[in-house]
């Protein structure tokens, strides 16, 4: 036994979620894949047990008290588990939203890029162009003697630069040496005794060396106090003229000739964005600034004032702003019941910027002047408000987020989009500044790379030689998990789960650990089968370093990879939660499973004999260029369903999410206000009546989120329940039967079900409620009942339980019966939203268009649909989304998935590569017709399905 816990990771009595009581042997140092049924337990087993078993113990290794502030561990339902190491989990969670957080900063690779700058890089002046030398002590003074010659200044000598603290001792110390002022944070002071600074904020602290004018008999004083400010300041004297706010740099190590223009030593905080020492001053180091879109200001110029024609300023109507604006309008002899279009351009601009004008005494009320119910305030436009709205610190979240309504952002104008200041941009390396390398696709920065050395001075290859071996090591890892198309510039925030994911994968890798469990969500998610073998080959890399890979995965490539296979199953809910198969991929091929028979060949989707001929109808987009799009068009037949493919970065979000959806939503619902990548022009809009998107974002973020309150048919149950005559004698209404409602829910738990026990230093502790035993509601509602069940009952129905009771009430059953259609029949009505896989909540949400009476005329978007189900629930997919195409709606799905690229009516391929490398559109056509593409490497492998 102690043998095998050496090789194994061994669960005995696994009951979490759906979980039957299993156990398992899971060979350690080895590749293992977990598969099974979407909703049978692979999750519950992976991350919800062994991850979570592992995290426990790692915080048990801290105190108690260090504990009540780490949050709170629940033991996971699960009576042994042994041979556990320790556990890091990469899964497909929500990257970083912070705009300052990018693939560069996030994979540590822009750091040694800053160092490799910092080090090595060449400053040239932003002026002339020319290279930057360094200046000796007596050539400063020349250039301040010719530069400055008549005029008072102060020579500075910095002494803190960027840094908190008080600095008392540092007072203390200049004011003995004799030196009376210094410089803080650009404000000029006498040194008193005792002198310091607020310890909690960011000081710039610069001694005053000597205050003069400079003149020829002053010469010899000038060099003195020079020579002693640059001993002070480290070889760096600031220059700065009396009345004037901007100081002249002056460095023994870095100056212009031509100019006198003097930069700081470079170093790595001054190649970074997040630093105020290399951060674009204009922008901030964001790259992009928020500006007013005079189109969403005033979006239709046919409407007056009156009707709203200036978007923030609304309708008329009884409040302070539009009797402002009335005031100012009579003030001007401006019509407010003109159409804007009719109205002279200068008046609207008073109207848009204001006059500046002073005080205007503005009534509210429309009253005569004799009473004194007035508002006094002068008018500053509808324009410098919203800026002034956005930009206050004062100003709350949901008034800034109204205001962006009507803004977009565009590129920073100072550093167009570079995020650093104009210094920084300066210093090259091989001609290219740090800027120009974080832009560029990794593959061809990896290319440039390439012989870097050759391009070096003998000086500059001995300091560079470790930086470039951790450069390339890293980016060798990223190219390594099919990541060539991105950039170090790419925000965080824009990439996708399964980039983020395998950046995470890269990141570890490139960590070189030993001895740790990885469990890992799905990394095949948003990969094109073309770099599968990459993605393998990292996995294979990660175990063969001395650790343990625990991947979740359906991918029929991966599963064939890995050194052991378990299938979780055989169905999905409470008819899964056993292990079905375990072993050798060789092995389960042999075996009679579901999964088994999809890997061998014995089950397969498949293709349809007929495609649809759709209605004949287009919608015709032409000229997009956002991102890498290279000015592609596009035509999407109508009433057919339509599969956008193509390599990872190749371009399809661009075109369809950011392009084609926005314009679609901004058709059909005007409100929306969605900003479209550049296009040139779109026709057949007309046959569209409304746009649907249905991705795999959660349904709700809280427990007491379920599918009967999203599908919307809860309200319905609610409505039955307060029709049945003992609910009416009682005087309820449909309110009494919301647990988010005080009136009928449980007053102890408050609806919840589940009560938090806090045990001060422990992990808080979630019981049943003891007063309602986990029902939600008080007893006076339980006592209501429809056929014998309560409202409780029925939310503890499984669906196709609920199928059968609600069989007589047609809109509820209607509603209910499209959940079961989708493959969720055992999820129940009341099931917390948090527990619904990715793939359920898609399925939901799918159940819910369904449910849905359309005209034919609906256009839905899925972003990669397949995610996070089994070849089976695949299957149930296709039939759904056929459903959909079959009464004539337009079906588009963006996928890699070979078994729904087959099945499609309409097939649009990009490529042929990712990034600078795509942005084209190699194939419009059937699935037949793509086969015969030689660029297409979709093309390549859809082959072997269709054969």
């Amino acid at each position: 036994m102690k043998n095998k816990d050496l090789n194994t990771i061994d669960v005995t009595g696994a009951r979490v979620h759906n979980l039957k009581n299993i156990d398992i042997s899971i060979p350690k140092n080895e590749l293992v894949v977990i598969t099974g049924i979407s909703g049978s337990g692979k999750s519950s087993l992976a991350f919800d047990t062994i991850y979570s078993e592992g995290q426990r113990r790692y915080m048990e290794t801290f105190g108690a008290y260090a504990r009540q502030f780490i949050g709170d561990m629940e033991r996971p339902d699960v009576d042994q588990i042994t041979g556990l190491s320790p556990v890091i989990s990469i899964e497909q969670k929500t990257t970083n939203k912070n705009p300052r957080s990018t693939v560069g900063t996030v994979t540590e690779v822009y750091d040694f890029f800053r160092l490799f700058y910092a080090r090595v890089g060449e400053a040239y002046s932003y002026n002339t162009g020319k290279k930057m030398v360094k200046w000796s002590e007596e050539e400063i003074v020349e250039n301040i003697f010719d530069r400055f010659n008549g005029k008072k200044i102060n020579l500075l000598a910095p002494l803190v630069r960027g840094r908190k603290g008080h600095y008392r001792e540092l007072f203390e110390d200049v004011r003995k040496k004799g030196f009376l002022k210094v410089r803080v944070d650009g404000e000029i002071k006498d040194i008193t005794a005792k002198m310091q600074v607020d310890r909690y904020k960011i000081h710039d602290i610069e001694l005053v060396v000597d205050r003069l004018q400079v003149t020829g008999d002053l010469k010899a004083r000038l060099s003195q106090s020079v020579q002693q400010g640059l001993k002070l300041g480290k070889d760096l004297l600031f220059v700065l003229v009396n009345d004037e706010t901007e100081v002249t740099q002056y460095s023994k190590m870095l100056m212009c000739e031509d100019t006198g223009i003097g930069y700081e030593e470079p170093s790595p905080n001054s190649f970074s964005f997040n630093s105020p020492y290399g951060a674009c001053p204009y922008c901030r180091g964001l790259g992009t600034s928020s500006v007013i879109n005079m189109n969403l200001v005033l979006p239709d110029t046919s409407k007056t004032i009156k009707e709203g024609g200036i978007a923030p300023l609304g309708e008329e109507r009884e409040a302070s702003v539009f009797k402002q604006v009335e005031a100012f309008a009579r003030k001007h002899k401006i019509n407010l019941g003109k159409p804007l279009k009719d109205i002279p351009q200068a008046q609207l601009d008073l109207l848009l910027y204001g006059d500046g004008d002073a005080v205007q005494s503005l009534h509210l009320d429309g009253t005569d002047e004799s009473i004194p119910d007035y508002y006094s305030g002068s008018y500053e436009g509808i324009i410098p408000m919203l800026k002034r709205w956005y930009l206050s610190t004062q100003s709350n979240e949901g008034l800034r987020e109204w205001v962006e309504k009507f803004m977009e952002l565009q590129p920073c104008p100072s550093c167009n989009g570079d995020r650093l200041k104009k210094e920084s941009l300066w210093f090259k390396i091989d001609n290219k500044n740090i800027a120009y390398l974080s832009n560029l696709n990794l593959d061809n920065l990896a290319a440039w790379l390439d012989g870097i050395e050759l391009r070096l001075s003998k000086k500059q290859n001995a300091i560079a030689k470790d930086i470039l071996k951790e450069i390339r090591e890293r980016l060798g890892f990223l190219l390594d998990v099919g990541l060539t198309y991105l950039s170090l510039n790419r925000p965080s925030r824009t990439l996708s789960g399964g980039e983020s994911q395998r950046i995470r994968l890269a990141t570890q890798i490139g960590s070189q650990l030993q001895g740790i469990t990885y469990i890992l969500d799905e990394p095949s998610i948003g990969l094109h089968q073309r770099d599968n073998q990459r993605l393998i080959h990292s996995l294979q890399n990660l175990r063969d370093i001395g650790n343990s890979v625990l991947v979740v995965e359906h991918d029929k490539d991966i599963m064939l990879a890995a050194d052991y296979l378990i299938d979780i199953g055989p169905r999905a809910g409470h008819h899964g939660g056993r292990v079905v198969a375990q072993g050798t991929p060789e092995e389960i091929l042999k075996l009679d499973t579901i999964t088994a028979g999809y890997l061998n060949g014995h089950l397969k989707i498949e293709t349809p004999k007929e495609r649809r001929k759709g209605n004949g109808k287009f919608v015709e987009l032409k000229g997009v260029t956002g991102n890498n799009l290279q000015g592609v068009s596009v035509k999407l037949p109508l009433g057919k369903m339509i599969v956008v493919t193509g390599v990872s970065g190749s371009g399809k979000s661009t075109l369809i999410n950011e392009t084609l959806y926005p314009i679609l939503s901004n058709h059909c619902f005007p409100a929306s206000k969605m900003q479209a990548m550049p296009h040139k022009s779109v026709k057949g809009l007309e046959h569209i009546d409304k746009v649907v998107e249905i991705d795999q974002s959660p349904i709700g973020r809280t427990p007491r989120s379920n599918p009967s309150t999203y599908c919307g048919f809860f309200t319905d149950i609610r409505t039955l329940f307060a029709s049945v005559p003992e609910a009416k004698i009682r005087g309820y209404n449909a309110g009494r039967f919301s647990f988010n409602v005080k009136t009928g829910r449980c007053d102890v738990c408050e609806g919840g079900g589940m009560r938090v026990i806090e045990m001060n230093f422990l992990p808080d502790v979630y019981v049943p409620c003891e007063k309602c035993n986990g029902k939600r509601y008080n007893r006076e509602t339980l006592e209501i009942r429809y056929k014998g069940k309560s409202i409780s009952d029925v939310l503890d129905m499984t669906v196709d339980d609920a199928v059968v009771f609600f069989q007589a009430v047609p809109n509820i059953f209607r509603k209910i019966k499209t959940l079961q259609d989708v493959g969720l029949g055992y999820i129940t009505l009341g099931q917390s939203a948090v527990t619904l896989s990715g793939g359920e909540a898609q399925r939901v949400k799918l159940s819910t268009e369904l449910s849905k009476k359309d005209t034919g005329k609906t256009f839905y978007i899925l972003d990669e649909p397949t995610t996070g189900l089994h070849f089976e629930d695949i299957k149930h997919l296709i039939a759904v989304l056929d459903k959909l195409a079959d009464r004539g709606n337009t079906v588009l799905i963006i996928e890699h998935n070979m078994d729904v690229i087959k099945i499609a009516d309409h097939i649009i391929d990009l490529g042929p590569e990712g990034g600078d490398g795509g942005g084209q559109i190699l194939f419009e056509g059937t699935p037949e017709g793509l086969i015969r593409c030689k660029e297409s490497y979709t093309g390549h492998f859809l082959k072997t399905e269709l054969n």
